[in-house]
């Protein structure tokens, strides 16, 4: 069956009479009391699209009761809602318009990117994902260079500014075969009954489809190829692309952005990646100095330790900018002495951090687990020495006072 939302795509309203409706299965066995029951209504005809083809269904309403949900099964287009309705009845159907468009703009330019690529350069098309704001296309091939890319965009916009129709073929499902065999496809779904749609883009392609589509290229606006990376299957490419008002949308985002930086930075947005470089560098070469800095503070809290008359039994210190190398060099320019037990930490004191504790081993084998654990963290000892990264830092003080109570007994 070819359902009305496939016949005309730019319907917004439209009625049809209740053929059944009943209780979603599994609603009775809902645990949460908040969820409503669900039910599977279908309609004489429907306008709003059933998930398919690599596109998401259609939002809207049945009178004033939202739907969010509807699939297909076989031949019916089964709507997902929360209160039910008599059969036979005469329901309006709402659509959601910038839902709709947004899947027509992006389904549409996906059939005008893939058509376009296997015709100029032979790679085809394995899948294709609509997401929420960025779609792709998976090609048969390891890698699609830049100017690829740009010659690809370049000349499906310009068949964009042509103005190309998009009609739709049907043909019943007893069709021969042979009739079929110029028509590019991956098949059918096994479940598929009725008559079978055919998109064509005038000059450009034929592709069997269930999906709605624009009726003009033009309707697409523009499209915008991202960037390509290697998807997950071996050998093959993902090339992220943009249609229509998500073109319009990027780069109001990047304009607003833009902007941000301008008033951020002082400076000429041509000249942001060189300032944001030179800002980078300036922060590594700082860092680095910091770090040179922290070490010899190390040096002197580790001399003054080894002056320090009588020996304490522990030695707690934390330095919130420092790297865990800190610990390190402090406990080297310790000169290795394994008589005090060492509590070091470094990282932010309310959030994730490090820690070293080094000393006698009971006492490093007795402690460190309990420490580890105070602070939230994952660890592991051996010998005088016990390391781990802890995500509750703010508890240091907790962990002090359990070695104040510890070397006091």
């Amino acid at each position: 069956m070819v359902f009305k939302c496939q016949s005309d795509s730019f319907l917004k309203e439209f009625s049809a009479k209740v053929i059944s409706c009943d209780k979603a299965v599994g609603a009775d066995n809902k645990k949460d009391a908040n969820v409503k029951e669900l039910y599977e209504v279908i309609l004489e005809d429907t306008i709003l699209f059933p998930e398919g083809g690599g596109q998401p269904c259609d939002y809207g309403f049945l009178n004033a009761i939202p739907v969010n949900k509807v699939v297909r099964k076989g031949d019916k287009a089964i709507h997902i809602i929360h209160e039910p309705l008599p059969i036979v009845s005469e329901v309006k159907q709402t659509i959601n318009w910038d839902r709709r468009f947004d899947h027509m703009q992006q389904h549409s330019g996906q059939h005008l990117i893939t058509a376009l690529i296997d015709r100029e350069f032979k790679y085809p098309t394995l899948s294709w994902w609509l997401g929420e704001d960025v779609s792709y296309i998976e090609l048969d091939i390891p890698k699609i260079t830049e100017a690829q890319i740009k010659e690809a965009e370049n000349k499906i916009n310009a068949l964009i500014r042509e103005g190309k129709k998009v009609t739709v073929e049907v043909y019943s499902e007893d069709t021969p075969k042979e009739e079929l065999e110029k028509v590019r496809a991956r098949g059918l779904p096994d479940d598929h009954k009725g008559d079978i749609r055919v998109i064509n883009i005038e000059d450009l392609e034929r592709n069997m489809c269930c999906g709605t589509h624009v009726t003009n290229l033009s309707q697409l606006q523009a499209v915008k190829l991202l960037n390509s990376e290697k998807s997950k299957r071996k050998d093959k490419t993902l090339l992220y692309f943009l249609v229509g008002n998500r073109v319009l949308k990027r780069l109001s985002d990047c304009i607003e952005r833009e902007q941000k930086l301008v008033t951020l930075l002082k400076n000429n947005p041509s000249q942001h990646p060189e300032l944001v470089d030179k800002l980078q560098k300036n922060v590594k070469l700082l860092t680095k100095n910091v770090q040179t800095v922290l070490k010899d503070l190390a040096l002197v809290h580790a001399v003054k330790l080894n002056e320090t008359l009588p020996v304490p039994a522990y030695y707690s210190m934390h330095r919130k900018e420092a790297e865990p190398d800190f610990m390190n060099t402090f406990i080297r320019e310790l000169g290795g002495r394994t008589d005090i037990f060492l509590f070091l930490s470094t990282g932010d004191e309310k959030e994730a951090g490090n820690i070293l504790l080094y000393g006698p081993e009971k006492d490093v084998a007795h402690l460190g687990p309990k420490i580890c654990e105070l602070l939230g963290g994952k660890g592991a000892g051996k010998g005088h020495r016990f390391q781990a990264k802890v995500s509750k830092m703010a508890n240091r003080s907790k962990a002090e006072e359990l070695l104040k109570e510890y070397f006091s007994n």
